[in-house]
């Protein structure tokens, strides 16, 4: 295969490296020259309105990080993959999440086949499941309505779901509740449904394959409290066909194995399907969404999906220096390559938004945690950061110390809407006033800081003085929209994705493989009969592992 451009080679590339050799960022500084400057590097994006203007970027640099995107050919890039081309090479596939949101009137056609119809086939057959269940029209095998759905997943087939249900929550139907299973751990089976009726209980077994350990596991686990918790009431009879009747009921996948989905109890009528060009953590949108499907409905799904092709569709036709998510990722690679920051924090002021880190932990550093290129040979530059993050104003009490005065520099995404889902009063002080006080003040502190003799201006002894000064240039991007909506949210998700895009192909790898899962697990496999006794299988092992194995052995209680 051929071997992709290295960045490094560029004239933009040397371009930045001279910027940067010769920055001395003085965000004060260029705001007072500048007046224009918010306006000038503030765009928008659908719903969204992104200041860039905090940043630790001129005029020049702008200009150079567009070219470099241009000179590594990051717009054909784009293009190749909303056209189905199999960019990823090491699976051989096409990287078609876009299609799933793609409408119904559009067609894509690839390997002979129109994918957009596959999509809202498989769709159609989701809103038609989820309105039995919303209605009531779906019942359990006892008569009863369901009132909990129980999602079992990992990775993309969890982090996304449960993102994207606690964002929504205020569109949730009453009555229903959705939680999540995903951790091998047996506790979070035990807790997730200790306080459940079996009767009102649905189960989404999310795999693609069928053959995920932790999601078998887990669902293994809780199809038998399921079984023993029914006929501890008395609703089954102890029959075969009278337990395969209640799974039937209660139990549906997220599956393209009809046989192994038959297998489990499961009618595969009940399996909703997606393909191998839907990569796990890209997926949200598909039919790993039930479960937010028959929560917020299908309406409101819709209207999730329709957000997501907005900036799709933004990026797809914005030259670069005005197109949002690639200005977002080529200053995500400023700062990685050029200024060296490590990491990137995402702070939304929305708690709505508390599991939106961890989403982008799996989105980005899958994606991009790489150290290969392309073609098999080795980066010729860092890849990959860090992203972290909670909701604000909780960080300002935790770690935003050390993105103010601490020695590395973070990058940091700052996210809020303008209009509340809950609008409350606290006296007469509108509460999300306060609150997005704190969103506005925290971009201003950490861009302008504060000198010696501000601190001084205060009054303050000298000696403490130099604990008190900020130093300020701490760089950050502000995103707001007018409320966190089932749109805005699909729209938040897509501009990431295309973010994390636009540095893997700076980077020239593929973001859209995760083989560096794969060891731990075959691993895990391989020690597992050591775990359960096997002497033989313990001998095997290294001497770390031994000895921890061993102590587990020796201190394992059971009941």
């Amino acid at each position: 295969m051929s071997a992709p451009v290295d960045a490094t080679t560029t004239a933009a590339w040397a371009k930045l490296a001279d910027l940067a050799a010769g920055l001395n960022p003085d965000l004060r500084g260029w705001f007072a020259e500048d007046p224009e400057r918010a306006q000038r590097f503030s765009l928008t994006a659908a719903d969204l309105f992104v200041d860039l203007s905090k940043n630790l970027i001129t005029d020049d640099i702008r200009d150079a990080l567009v070219e470099l995107g241009q000179q590594v050919g990051l717009e054909a890039k784009r293009d190749a993959m909303f056209a189905g081309e199999k960019i990823n090479v090491t699976e051989s596939r096409s990287v078609l999440h876009t299609a799933l949101r793609r409408p119904r009137t559009d067609s894509l056609v690839v390997d002979g086949t129109d994918v957009v119809a596959q999509v809202h086939e498989v769709l159609d057959k989701v809103y038609a499941f989820a309105d039995q269940v919303r209605t009531g029209e779906w019942r359990g095998v006892t008569g009863a309505q369901i009132k909990t759905v129980v999602n079992i997943g990992i990775g993309g087939s969890d982090l996304g779901p449960v993102m994207v249900y606690e964002a929504l929550k205020p569109y949730v139907q009453d009555g229903l509740e959705c939680r999540f299973v995903s951790n091998i751990d047996p506790s979070d089976v035990a807790e997730k449904v200790k306080d459940l009726n079996p009767a009102t209980t649905l189960f989404i077994v999310a795999s693609k394959t069928f053959t995920t350990l932790e999601t078998l596991t887990n669902a293994r686990m809780a199809r038998d409290w399921f079984l023993a918790k029914l006929a501890e009431a008395g609703s089954l009879d102890g029959s075969e066909e009278m337990d395969r009747l209640a799974i039937s009921k209660h139990f549906v996948a997220v599956s393209t194995a009809l046989d192994k989905v038959e297998a489990f109890g499961i009618n595969p009528a009940n399996a909703f399907g997606f393909w191998d060009w839907v990569g796990g953590r890209y997926s949200v949108d598909s039919a790993v969404g039930t479960a937010l499907v028959v929560a917020i409905g299908k309406e409101n799904f819709a209207d999730f999906l329709a957000g997501f092709h907005a900036i799709d569709t933004h990026f797809a036709d914005t030259p670069l220096a005005a197109n949002v998510p690639a200005l977002m990722g080529l200053l995500n690679v400023w700062y990685v390559n050029f200024i060296k920051a490590g990491s990137h924090a995402v702070l939304p002021y929305a708690q709505y938004l508390h599991r939106f880190a961890a989403y982008l932990q799996q989105l980005t550093m899958e994606s991009n945690g790489k150290g290969v290129r392309t073609d098999g040979s080795e980066v010729t530059t860092e890849t990959g950061e860090i992203f972290w993050g909670e909701p604000g104003t909780n960080g300002q009490h935790a770690f935003y110390q050390l993105i103010h005065q601490g020695t590395q520099l973070i990058p940091a995404d700052f996210i809020a809407v303008a209009t509340p889902a809950h609008p409350t009063k606290d006296g007469d002080a509108d509460v999300h006033e306060l609150f997005l006080a704190n969103f506005f003040a925290q971009t201003k502190a950490l861009a302008f800081g504060k000198t010696a003799d501000e601190v001084r201006a205060e009054g303050t002894a000298e000696e403490i003085v130099p604990a008190r000064v900020f130093p300020g240039n701490r760089p950050t991007t502000s995103i707001m929209a007018p409320a966190l909506t089932p749109s805005v949210v699909g729209q938040l998700i897509a501009l990431y994705e295309h973010i994390t895009f636009t540095q893997g192909v700076i980077w020239g790898i593929n973001s859209f493989d995760q083989w560096g899962v794969e060891l731990g697990k075959q691993l895990a496999m391989q020690i597992a009969p050591a775990v359960a006794g096997d002497a033989d299988a313990l001998a095997a092992q290294d001497p770390s592992t031994q000895s921890l194995v061993g102590y587990y052995l020796a201190n394992r209680q059971r009941a």
